[in-house]
């Protein structure tokens, strides 16, 4: 099954929204935020969220 662009910025967003302090410009601290505060179980996509959280947060 093909991770779909839409479902990680949405979701990615999402938690931006929610969370924008425990967020950072550190992919690997994001990767650990990510599984706290989501219940995704696939590496893949965490890791997916993870980058697109962080490439979000440098631009900023």
């Amino acid at each position: 099954m093909p991770i779909k662009p839409a479902y990680v910025k949405r979701i990615s967003r999402e938690l931006i929204e929610r969370y924008p302090e425990r967020f950072s410009d550190d992919f690997e601290e994001n990767k650990e935020t990510v599984t706290l505060v989501t219940n995704v179980e696939s590496k893949r996509v965490r890791n997916r969220i993870a980058g697109y959280v962080t490439r979000k947060n440098r631009k900023n």
